[in-house]
């Protein structure tokens, strides 16, 4: 919906009734799904960490992402850019503004492999830019085979929870991983949840947000990062929804936002891990 003016000719008895019509219109164009991603970030704060939960492959997401980073940067309101494409221990703290792209992958120790550098390098050079360090968040791979046997992160979660996080572990590997592995796999993902958290919680400002960059079921406030983090440390989690969500009602639940983009091609995302 378009903002309208006032129609010129309207009686001083229908002025009122045009400008609540036109601030609701308004209203819905500036904060609903086809708002700025500037606009949208600014009224999730003030808060201490921004999650955006988003689909790997979704080009639109790792737009929206860059231009979070823009917005927030331009405000002086960013405090460090995290990821979870990037493991505990690597970081840009020590490069200055002008880095090259190569400067930066070096000092984030970037998996291509696993994370195209065209899909995030432009939010992270954003960052880099605007002299944000960015952060890797994840846990170190060398660390989650000591994860995996490690039975204190079996009760990070509730009872509830932490049998979600099974199920969800279950439904990520497409229901192929023997029964034995789920436990240990479901262990990781509680230690990398924590690990995220734990990196928020250093690189937090006060007056300032840290934003974090993950896969969509690490942002959810019911099973992820935000289930880690101290109590006084506020939070708010975005889902970055390609499509129509399969359940929308369990989203509102699990998160405070829910930009939604174009739908991507149908893909049948278990496929190759059924060929192997």
């Amino acid at each position: 919906m378009r903002c309208q003016p006032f129609p010129a000719r309207a009686s001083r008895f229908l002025l009122p009734l045009f400008a609540a019509i036109a601030f609701a219109g308004c209203t819905a164009f500036l904060d609903g799904p086809n708002a700025p991603v500037a606009r949208r970030a600014a009224a999730l704060l003030p808060v201490d960490a921004l999650i955006l939960g988003e689909q790997h492959d979704a080009p639109e997401h790792h737009a929206i992402e860059r231009e979070t980073v823009e917005s927030l940067a331009s405000r002086g309101k960013l405090a460090a850019l995290l990821l979870e494409m990037a493991e505990e221990g690597h970081s840009t703290a020590r490069l200055d503004a002008t880095a090259t792209d190569a400067q930066v992958r070096d000092a984030l120790a970037w998996n291509e492999k696993a994370w195209p550098w065209q899909s995030y390098g432009p939010a992270v050079m954003a960052a880099v830019r605007a002299g944000v360090p960015v952060i890797g968040a994840n846990l170190p791979r060398a660390r989650m085979k000591n994860a995996m046997t490690d039975v204190s992160l079996d009760v990070q979660l509730n009872g509830e929870a932490y049998t979600a996080q099974q199920d969800a572990v279950r439904e990520g590997h497409c229901k192929l991983l023997p029964e034995p592995q789920i436990v240990p796999m479901t262990r990781i993902q509680v230690g990398r949840d924590r690990a995220m958290a734990q990196a928020i919680v250093k690189a937090r400002q006060p007056g300032k947000t840290v934003l974090l960059i993950s896969g969509a079921g690490h942002a959810t406030k019911v099973l992820g990062v935000p289930q880690h983090l101290p109590t006084d440390v506020s939070v708010k989690a975005v889902r970055l929804q390609a499509g129509e969500s399969p359940d929308e009602d369990e989203d509102k639940g699990a998160y405070d936002a829910v930009w939604r983009t174009a739908p991507l091609p149908p893909k049948d995302y278990c496929a190759d891990m059924r060929t192997r």
